[in-house]
């Protein structure tokens, strides 16, 4: 099995010590290189990556306190839904040379400078990220009208410290999903119906075989997704962690 690190994880604020900023959960990884990942959870498909100094934000939308956050750097958007993109917190979070990357849907509707990213592209922001897109649709019967596969809405490897890092998307377990290789951390959504069921996260956990497993993307609907059915059928298979992203 691949090796990975545990650095610390817990409740911390995203600003470190400082009493009036925002904390949320946060979990960190030590990447092949040495160099450390901090993971912060703020809700349901939103969340950031810390390294190197740098800060992604991935399908930033909500109410948080965005003006408390750290400058973003890079923004990565997966598609153009209400739950992971929001033109306002864009405009709040974005450094003065942020690089934005989003699908080909949400860039239509961009008002600044973006990457239109498409299922294949790569693309290297700044030096020391790399990101590469990968399809993301629904397949089940009934489904694909969620996220149909020729609106070409985007999941993002990208690459840190050596260390390669799947963030899903909405997408179920089709076969762009299932092909992927040399992943060492993933990201899938298990938010009921309208992305991966229990069954379907644990048939890609076990084709992708990543180190480190985040469900993430659940709890906001009324349908819930038996977080404790899903870490059971991956024991022994990777480890899960379970971050609040309600």
């Amino acid at each position: 099995m691949k090796k990975l690190f545990v650095f610390a994880m817990g409740l911390f604020s995203l600003f470190g010590c400082c009493k009036k900023a925002p904390s949320y959960p946060q979990d960190q990884v030590v990447a092949k290189d040495g160099s450390q990942i901090t993971f912060t959870f703020l809700a349901h498909a939103s969340f950031a990556i810390e390294h190197a100094g740098k800060h992604i934000y991935i399908d930033p939308v909500g109410d948080f306190a965005w003006e408390k956050m750290p400058k973003a750097d890079a923004i990565l958007i997966t598609h153009s839904h209400y739950d992971h993109f929001e033109m306002a917190t864009v405009e709040k979070i974005a450094g003065e040379k942020c690089a934005i990357l989003c699908d080909k849907t949400s860039a239509e509707a961009f008002e600044h400078d973006c990457t239109t990213m498409l299922p294949g592209g790569v693309a290297e922001p700044f030096e020391g990220l790399s990101v590469r897109a990968v399809a993301a649709y629904n397949i089940s019967e009934g489904h694909t009208d969620f996220h149909p596969k020729s609106r070409e809405d985007c999941g993002y490897v990208i690459t840190l410290g050596g260390t390669t890092i799947y963030i899903a998307g909405d997408t179920e377990d089709n076969d762009d999903v299932l092909s992927l290789q040399g992943i060492n951390i993933a990201f899938l959504p298990v938010n009921q119906p309208y992305t991966m069921t229990i069954e379907q996260a644990s048939r890609v956990v076990k084709a992708i075989k990543p180190t480190i497993f985040y469900p993430y993307h659940y709890g906001q609907v009324e349908e819930k997704t038996d977080i404790e059915a899903l870490k059971r059928s991956l024991e022994g298979v990777c480890e899960v962690r379970v971050f609040p992203m309600e």
